[in-house]
């Protein structure tokens, strides 16, 4: 689940409307280790050099940002990489990589 915002433009004298999508396109979890956010660069790292990584970073609105949160049942850390992307990109993100699985 995600927000969903519209951004206009103006093309060859016409009025265009994008559908701007901000979503989830990664999570993983970190145990609970001293330093959470230093452990936590590899995975983001191995993430953006993947298809996957790779699609999101050329195609995002803007540059995806991570967030972390504690993870009261499994006493770590939960990560997730959150990005911006326009409608049809969106589509084709989720037909060639699926979707979050939870």
């Amino acid at each position: 689940m995600g927000t969903v915002r519209w951004q206009e433009y103006d093309k060859d004298g016409y009025r265009h409307v994008e559908e701007i999508h901000k979503v989830v396109v990664h999570k993983f979890s970190m145990g609970d280790v001293e330093d959470p956010d230093l452990y936590a660069s590899q995975p983001l790292w191995e993430w953006q050099e993947s298809k996957a990584g790779k699609f999101v970073m050329e195609h995002a609105i803007e540059t995806p940002i991570w967030h972390r949160q504690a993870d009261p049942y499994n006493y770590g850390h939960q990560y997730v990489i959150i990005a911006e992307l326009e409608k049809k990109k969106l589509s084709e993100f989720y037909l060639r990589f699926d979707k979050i699985k939870d």
